[in-house]
């Protein structure tokens, strides 16, 4: 099974020799390549649309399926964090992570010499619970890599609601080392155990499009913001295994119009007869054209309408997350000098926007066009056209 750096310990520092594995365990970091000391909690980019962030948290509880990991759960249970223009922008941050949150991700990430709660002290931009303003919103799902919690896209997350989206993030129960459900239950990674399994890949993919359709079909009764959502205008964006979540999720449900794919193996067949909604591949060189990965060009001869193939010079796996943000509260060495966290940031905020401005708002975006001197690190791939652009 192709390897997606499964965290960030291993990822930054072996970024270099790793290989793409949707759903291995986490590598150590080699002892030749030691830490930087750790700077303290890191804070997230503020995001850089006008309005102020809100973010609540909704449990929910889907009783027409069990959990196909826990076999004593009848029930699948998810946790939804959403993220929304807000009235205001004074009032409490919320919480990057719990601290046993925090805990568990370095603990499963195999990173130490910090303190546990770390991660708990990152400083984010959205205010809790804050009063949700706007109407005719467009609504963009979220979904993480193998391992990780949401809030690792925190800052994606935050720079879209600024811009005047809703955005609804999904932690995939049992698919990351810690996820906080109803009432403070810790639901820990039980599929961790069964990552190396024929077709395990194709088997998270079609349980995380499930898991889309079940939290489109609640939020209208679950969150009293919903009726500013334009329910017409959703999309779908994922790291890693939650960017191949979002082709399964394309293909199953027609209220998802466009997806976007941040450096993840494809595992969703793609009909033969081909695909007709937008789409948009962006990762690492890892992920070009003929690349250490190929399902990217198996699957883009499948994409008959809209779609672009960009690659990021300098990226690794992490550089679509908040990991290399986050790299030195935990005292992680970036990966590559030539795409530091604040630029990977910034790139992934620029063309997730554009790709979600053009197709939910009908906004022309020219960054998308083609390769742009402001962005040198960026190569719009087209392979039937023999290389980048």
């Amino acid at each position: 099974m192709r390897h997606l750096l499964a965290v960030a310990a291993g990822l930054v520092v072996l970024a270099s020799s790793a290989s793409l594995s949707a759903c291995s365990a986490p590598v150590p970091p080699r002892s030749a390549a030691p830490s930087p000391t750790p700077t303290g909690p890191a804070v997230l980019p503020a995001p850089s649309g006008g309005h102020p962030v809100g973010t609540t948290v909704l449990h929910l509880k889907d009783t027409s399926r069990p959990d196909p990991w826990d076999l004593d759960a009848d029930a699948r249970e998810l946790k939804v964090t959403l993220w929304y223009p807000a009235e205001r922008r004074d009032g409490k941050r919320a919480p990057y992570m719990t601290p046993r949150e925090s805990e568990l991700f370095l603990k499963g990430s195999r990173i130490t010499g910090v303190p546990s709660d770390i991660l708990s002290r990152t400083r984010t931009n959205a205010v809790q619970d804050a009063e949700p303003t706007g109407r005719n919103l467009p609504l963009v799902v979220l979904s993480p890599g193998f391992t990780k919690p949401l809030s690792t896209l925190t800052s994606l997350a935050e720079d879209l609601a600024g811009r005047g989206y809703v955005v609804a993030g999904i932690d995939h129960t049992h698919e990351s080392y810690a996820t906080t459900l109803a009432g403070g239950r810790v639901a820990e990674c039980l599929a961790c155990d069964s990552d190396t399994d024929p077709g395990f890949g194709a088997v998270v993919v079609r349980g995380r499009a499930a898991d889309v359709s079940f939290v489109l079909d609640q939020l209208p009764s679950r969150w009293d913001g919903a009726a500013r959502i334009d329910r017409s205008r959703i999309a779908m964006a994922g790291q890693s295994i939650g960017g191949a979540s979002a082709v399964a999720a394309m293909v199953q449900d027609p209220r998802v119009r466009a997806g976007i794919d941040m450096d993840g193996t494809t595992y969703a067949r793609i009909p033969k007869g081909g695909f007709t909604k937008p789409f948009m591949f962006i990762g690492s060189p890892e992920h070009a054209p003929g690349g250490r990965d190929t399902t990217w060009d198996r699957d883009w001869k499948l994409l008959t309408g809209w779609k672009r193939w960009i690659v990021l010079k300098g990226a690794d796996h992490q550089s679509f997350t908040d990991i290399p943000v986050l790299a030195g509260a935990l005292g992680i060495e970036p990966a590559d000098a030539r795409l530091t966290p604040a630029r990977a940031a910034e790139l992934t905020r620029t063309y997730v926007a554009a790709f979600l401005d053009l197709h939910l708002k009908g906004r022309r975006q020219p960054v998308l066009d083609g390769p742009s001197a402001r962005h040198p690190e960026v190569e719009h791939h087209t392979p039937e056209l023999s290389g980048p652009r």
